[in-house]
Formats: structure tokens, sequence, C-alpha cells
């Protein structure tokens, strides 16, 4: 990061070999900064990945980095609701961007990134497309399974019953928002809420939050990246105060 902003980002899949992939994250993102590796002074790890990091010189937490991530795109915002691909995490935050209270889904993927994927596949769409096809649903479906893969059969027999396709990712949308916004209960509803993860690229969860809670959704340009934001920023800190 450059002046606040961001200068330089990668965004590549997680294989068995974490540590390649993090090092191969890191040049990707140098490339496209158009800076050389030797003028890298600080690395921050963050995200379930954050120990294999081993070029790095120090670690947060996700829930510290998305927080602080999130406060520098949308200063007032209080309220931060990241959905990823493993885990669904509501945490508030003061003015200062340090984390207030937060709360996790369980070990179960259902209301992930992992469950929207699982059920676009059921339905034989790619899950980057699914978002603007929700917003053509005339009569959403009803999706009562709390467990991915019962979710994905109660998919695909709606599907085996002729029902559309819109209607049915409708469904997965609004089950998905039903269990962030108990999240959002449990952490404590204020009124300026930041959508980060991947999962808020998708304009169909957006529309659906925004519309069961009466509030706007803030969504960055940049929200997939908003933890990596966050990890940017406390590197910043730690290297304008100096050695200790």
């Amino acid at each position: 990061m450059v002046g606040g902003k961001v200068r330089g980002k990668s965004l590549a899949p997680v294989g068995v070999n974490i540590v390649q992939d993090a090092e191969r994250s890191l040049e990707l993102a140098l490339q496209d900064a158009g800076i050389p590796r030797e003028r890298v002074e600080i690395v921050a790890g963050t995200g379930y990945g954050r120990f294999k990091v081993h070029f790095g010189q120090f670690v947060v937490t996700e829930i510290s980095c998305h927080a602080k991530g999130a406060h520098h795109l949308f200063p007032k915002t209080r309220l931060v609701l990241d959905i990823g691909g493993q885990d669904t995490k509501a945490i508030r935050i003061n003015e200062r961007g340090e984390v207030v209270d937060f709360s996790m889904n369980d070990k179960c993927a259902a209301g992930t990134g992992r469950f929207l994927d699982v059920c676009a596949n059921a339905l034989g769409y790619d899950v980057a497309d699914i978002g603007a096809l929700s917003l053509t649903a005339k009569a959403p479906m009803r999706i009562t399974s709390t467990c991915t893969v019962f979710a994905e059969s109660e998919v695909t027999s709606y599907l085996s019953r002729g029902k559309r396709p819109e209607d049915i990712i409708a469904g997965v949308h609004a089950s998905i928002a039903n269990r962030s916004i108990s999240l959002l209960q449990r952490a404590g509803i204020e009124p300026e809420v930041t959508f980060t993860g991947g999962v808020s690229r998708n304009e169909g969860m957006v529309r659906e939050l925004g519309n069961r809670l009466k509030l706007p959704i803030n969504v960055s340009p940049t929200s997939q990246y908003v933890g990596a934001v966050g990890a940017a920023l406390f590197a910043t800190e730690r290297v304008e105060a100096g050695p200790r």
C-alpha cells in the first residue's frame, strides 16, 4: 500500500502446499505493483495459513485485519460481516477500528462461500455467475437444510422438480443471509455495516442482506482484499514505529 491505497495485489487458490502458495502470491502482488522483492521492508501474515508465511516478520488474526481494513475503507463503520470460503464472522469495532466483539459460525460450512460454491455447482453454474442470476428471481425457493450436504440435495431436488435456477439460488442466498444476520445480532447490530470477503462480490447476497437488515451495506471494489489491507496497515504501523 502507498498513501493508504492498494499498490499491488494478487488472488490465488490455496492448495496442499501453503508455503509455496504464499510465496507465489507475494511474487504476483509485487509484479502487479511493479516493485522488486528487495524493496519489501516487512511482511505480515494473516488468515488460516498465516503461520505458513515463513518469509513474514509477524502474524495478525484475520479478525483484527478485517476490522482494521474495513475501518480504513469506511471509517464510520462499526460492524463488519466477513464471509469467506471457510467461515463467516461478524465483527463489531470501535472508532479506531479495534475489535470490540465478534461472533463466528460453527464448524459447519453452511453459510460460507464453500456452501455457495457447492450449491452453484449443483445447479451447473460457476459461483461467480450466481449473484446476477439471483437478481432475476421471481419466486425464491425455501432452503431449510442447515448442512451443506443436505442443502445440495435440496437444491438438486428443486431442480429435478422443474424449479427455476434463479429462484433456487435466491433461496440459497436467503438461507445464508438468515445465518449471517443471526451472527450480526450476536455481535450487536450497528447502523453502518461493511461486507468483506469473497462472497461480498455476489450482488445477490449484498441485496438480500440489505433488504433484511434494512440498512445500506458498504462493499468496496477491493472487498476480497480487506483482510490483506488490514495486514498491510499493521505492517505499515510497525515500519513507521521503527526498530524496537
